[in-house]
């Protein structure tokens, strides 16, 4: 039997020579899906707090402090959510669908390319942070000492900018490959080591008076710089099951295209989640200061859910990538739509327990009737919608692992518009008042949620067409073998 004929028949089987290459193609689902999201989880939920006590460092600092670090929060959040969801997740399905594939010698060289791209995006935004974001925080409201103390941090922070990068593509290449423990466990270290070093470096102890506004971000690049260490330690000794190498290996197009296939609309939707935020944050502040307070109570609550999703998110991408790695679509969607449902089982369940109780919410932040009345119609509009905003969020994931990115990208656009231009026209055409852009934000998660669970209903992914033989004239030194079998975006 020829090459050919042999490569025909496995793909028409769809049972690839390779596909029992990986344990994560034959484990059980569940127990999968908690060990890869356990760690991610906790990793999340420990971020988040270490966020927290860092605002109450800064405001030990003084107000001109914690409003110079409002003024460079987005451009900050922007990078981080780039370089662990966006094109981190990116650098994890391509690493999780080339050891579905077996094919460790792509493996081998996606960790090479993963930080030559990290390197390069690491230097924009130093670049941006050097010349252009000064003028945003300008154009943000920053001015006298709130600007200094945001250049003081901004300037250190993003600096530092490789150091970053480097600890969250590394988190991702062993997320890919499918340990998520190691990662987990040297962030979870790193982040709670941050809040002290953070604390110590900007006040001071004893007659030193510390760093002021650079110490949070000098303590950032610090913990970000031992975690990186150990996880590129654990990466070399084989962790994955083969040792990487900087040297010998060509920089490939396709491989970099791997990643940014699904890394440029992943990112593309962070900064629309990121946009919808902050349009939606000045909707709400036409309404006064009460109101503004009151949405900052209510959406509080979201924020606390995104952990979640986003560790059941990231283990699917594993999943999903692995599966979708060995031409295993089948497998591919029921991880998809297991890990969906658990996550919008679990923020349905807690968005609707607040929902029957917000008044208690809410007065567990405030008394002031007015803000509770906010928070109350917040909550009461938004959150028994959390359930398509979680399905939403983990279908996300899921697509960056399976390379079908234009289901979350529209969806990402079509809530864009919808909680923006329908909280505009609920308030000035339908005057609905403040309740009008709390309903478009829940019709907005509707849509959300809908739009890339709808698809993957009607149409469950599928193995793609692809060219067995070369054109005429092409060259028959060309191989084949899996790279012409890769899934590639719709």
């Amino acid at each position: 039997m020829t090459e050919e004929c042999a490569l025909i028949m496995c793909i028409c089987t769809e049972i690839p020579e390779h596909r029992l290459s990986h344990p994560l193609l034959t484990a059980p689902i569940g127990p999968s899906l908690l060990k890869l999201a356990g760690p991610t989880t906790a990793v999340m939920i420990a971020q988040t707090f270490v966020a927290i006590a860092e605002t109450v460092i800064f405001g030990r600092l003084g107000t001109p402090a914690l409003a110079g670090f409002a003024l460079v929060f987005p451009f900050m959040m922007m990078m981080t959510m780039m370089a662990a969801g966006g094109m981190g997740g990116g650098v994890a399905a391509a690493m999780a669908r080339a050891m579905g594939g077996g094919r460790i010698a792509d493996a081998r060289a996606l960790v090479l390319h993963a930080l030559v791209l990290g390197a390069g995006l690491a230097l924009l935004f130093t670049l941006l942070a050097w010349t252009a974001a000064p003028a945003l925080y300008r154009l943000l409201g920053g001015e006298g000492q709130a600007l200094d103390n945001a250049l003081a941090y901004s300037h250190v922070l993003f600096s530092g900018s490789l150091l970053i990068w480097a600890n969250f593509f590394l988190s991702a290449l062993l997320r890919g490959g499918g340990d998520a423990a190691t990662p987990g466990r040297y962030m979870l270290f790193s982040s709670l080591a941050q809040v002290p070093l953070s604390y110590v470096l900007a006040l001071g102890i004893g007659d030193w008076p510390g760093l002021g506004m650079a110490g949070p971000a000098v303590s950032s690049l610090t913990t970000s710089t031992v975690s990186a260490f150990l996880q590129a330690r654990a990466l070399w000794k084989g962790r994955l099951g083969f040792v990487p190498a900087l040297r010998g290996i060509p920089l490939q197009g396709r491989l970099f295209w791997d990643i940014l296939q699904v890394g440029l609309l992943a990112s593309f939707s962070a900064f629309t989640a990121n946009l919808t935020a902050m349009t939606v944050t000045g909707l709400v502040g036409r309404f006064g200061v009460a109101a503004l307070a009151g949405y900052g109570i209510g959406v509080r609550l979201e924020f606390m859910l995104v952990p979640l999703a986003f560790g059941i998110g990231s283990g699917l991408t594993t999943l999903v990538g692995v599966a979708s790695g060995a031409h295993d679509w089948k497998r591919a969607v029921r991880v998809a739509w297991i890990g969906g449902l658990i996550a919008a089982g679990a923020l349905g369940v807690c968005g609707w327990i607040v929902a029957l109780v917000p008044e208690g919410w809410a007065r567990l932040f405030t008394s002031d009737p007015q803000v509770v009345a906010a928070t109350v119609s917040y909550i009461t509009h938004v959150a028994p919608f959390y359930c398509l905003f979680g399905l939403g969020m983990t279908l996300s994931f899921a697509s960056q692992g399976a390379g079908r990115m234009t289901a979350p990208f529209v969806a990402g656009i079509t809530r864009l518009i919808v909680a923006t231009v329908g909280g505009w026209f609920a308030v000035e055409i339908l005057g609905w008042g403040l309740a009008g852009v709390f309903t478009a934000i829940a019709v907005g998660m509707v849509c959300f949620g809908g739009l890339i669970a709808g698809p993957l209903v009607l149409r469950p992914w599928q193995p793609r067409r692809v060219k067995l033989f070369p054109k005429p004239g092409a060259s028959d030194a060309t191989p084949l073998d899996d790279r012409n079998l890769e899934p590639q975006p719709r």
